[in-house]
């Protein structure tokens, strides 16, 4: 069973409360999406900790029920 964006939002919401979430759903088919996450708990961190952050708070649902996403992170101007 697929993933489905507002899945993915409450997830990634419940572990970086303040966050700006972004995602489209690339392929139609809720299993390859583009996501970009803005949020001040990543500021001073390098990008790859930042996309660790996201993808720990998908809980391992990641290669699983979510088979690909094209992760952006930022923190806000």
């Amino acid at each position: 069973m697929a993933m489905t964006a507002q899945e993915i939002e409450t997830y990634i919401r419940e572990a970086l409360p303040d966050a700006k979430i972004t995602i489209d759903d690339l392929a139609g088919d809720g299993e390859h999406y583009a996501c970009r996450v803005v949020s001040e708990a990543f500021r001073g961190l390098p990008r790859v900790r930042q996309h660790q952050m996201v993808y720990n708070a998908l809980q391992g649902h990641m290669g699983g029920k979510l088979h690909a996403l094209a992760l952006q992170t930022q923190t806000p101007d």
